[in-house]
């Protein structure tokens, strides 16, 4: 596998679990009290570092460590941090990763995870688990469904329920 291709389809997927709630008007309530949100967003890669921990190339336990700015149009509304760690490793360029995100928003930060599977054609369906956050995002939970559009964007919907 080349190194350069590695590097890039994991950023993007690192970018994967980029989230929030900013400006999202609401796209449906339901009777429990609960607002469920859906909204699109931007992710735009800011820094990306790659450890690796056994031999030379992919291998199980390696990480990307990244860093990105969100986007609601041309206005920038937050920033996320996460890391994905390589679970599995084969032939074919062929890896799964489990990723960990932060994002850091005006109303709060809001957490989101998940395995992400990955083929020699790229990753298949990118969707991550809300698993919660603080402040106005305390009780958050949803998925977010990412497309990749380059190596280093994303573009996400977030389905929040709050």
């Amino acid at each position: 596998m080349r190194n350069s291709k590695f590097l890039g389809l994991s950023a993007a997927t690192a970018l994967a679990a980029v989230v929030t709630g900013v400006s999202a008007a609401p796209a449906a309530a339901s009777s429990q009290n609960t607002r469920d949100l859906v909204f699109r967003l931007v992710s735009k890669q800011t820094q990306l570092s790659y450890v690796d921990v056994g031999g030379p190339g992919p291998s199980q336990g390696d990480e990307f460590v990244s860093s990105s700015d969100l986007y609601r149009g041309s206005t920038k509304v937050g920033t996320q941090g996460g890391v994905c760690t390589l679970t599995r490793t084969a032939p074919n360029d062929e890896f799964d990763q489990q990723c960990v995100n932060s994002l850091s928003l005006p109303g709060g930060q809001l957490t989101a995870q998940g395995r992400i599977a990955v083929t020699s054609a790229g990753p298949g369906n990118i969707d991550l688990a809300i698993t919660g956050g603080t402040r106005l995002y305390r009780k958050a939970r949803g998925y977010i469904h990412v497309e990749l559009l380059n190596e280093t964007d994303a573009e996400l919907t977030v389905h929040l329920d709050l």
